[in-house]
């Protein structure tokens, strides 16, 4: 398996990339990213618990049993790419 494959074996799902753009901006709680991007609650649990087992986010404890989720080195490494991936696809063309 190539580099790239195994990288997308961790953030090629649907979602995956989108919510690690998400917790770019600071730890998030689930309903919160739920609302901001509008991912189904079963899909945003099972890229939730992915990307934890592959270290790219951890689960922080809140007050009153809630949790907020926070990228670790290994998903704050995914900054540059996201970032790239957002100018490219800023100069896609729009169906209008």
């Amino acid at each position: 398996m190539s580099d790239l494959a195994a990288a997308l074996e961790v953030v090629g799902s649907r979602w995956a990339l989108l919510i690690v753009e998400q917790l770019l901006k600071g730890p998030q709680r689930y309903g919160d990213l739920q609302r901001q991007l509008g991912v189904p609650t079963n899909m945003l649990a099972t890229r939730l618990k992915d990307l934890e087992a592959a270290g790219v986010l951890r689960r922080l404890p809140l007050k009153h049993n809630t949790r907020a989720y926070v990228l670790t080195d290994r998903g704050l490494a995914l900054t540059e790419t996201i970032t790239a991936l957002g100018r490219w696809g800023a100069d896609l063309p729009r169906e209008e």
